[in-house]
C-alpha cells in the first residue's frame, strides 16, 4: 500500500516523542502531508515534542481511522529536518487558522519533516 493511501480520511493521531534521557511525550497531532513514497510532515509550534526531537530525531506516530472501528496505522519516523520557512509552512499555518483558529496557525513555527522507517497496522 502507497503511504498516500494510508490517510484517505480526516482524522488524528498521537506523536510520540523521547528526550535525550528517555523522557516520553505524547501529542495529538492530525494526519501528516504525505510528501512522497518516504516522506511525512507536520506543522509543529515550539513545545515538548520540537524539542525532544532536537534531543532524539526518533519517534512514532499512530493513526486510528475515524470511520474503520478501530483500525489504522503505527508509523516508526526518523526525523529528516525543520523548515522555518517556505510554502508548505504557510499552507500548514493557513490550514490551522481555519481548522482550529488563528491564534493555532500563528503558533506553528516549523515544518517538521520524517522518514518512514517502519509501518505497521494498528490491529
Amino acid at each position: 500500500m502507497k503511504l498516500a493511501e494510508l490517510f484517505p480520511e480526516e482524522g488524528r493521531g498521537v506523536i510520540a516523542t523521547a528526550d535525550a534521557s528517555g523522557q516520553v511525550n505524547t501529542a495529538v497531532y492530525a494526519i501528516p502531508h504525505v510528501i512522497d513514497e518516504e516522506t511525512v510532515a507536520w506543522g509543529m509550534t515550539q513545545g515538548r515534542t520540537y524539542d525532544n526531537l532536537l534531543a532524539n530525531p526518533n519517534a512514532s506516530y499512530l493513526y486510528l481511522a475515524p470511520s474503520r472501528g478501530g483500525n489504522g496505522w503505527r508509523l516508526t519516523l526518523q526525523l529528516k529536518d525543520f523548515q522555518d520557512s517556505g510554502q508548505m509552512l504557510d499552507e500548514i499555518r493557513a490550514h490551522t487558522s481555519r481548522i482550529v483558529s488563528t491564534q493555532a496557525g500563528e503558533a506553528v513555527r516549523y515544518v517538521a519533516r520524517f522518514k518512514v522507517t517502519e509501518i505497521r497496522p494498528l490491529v
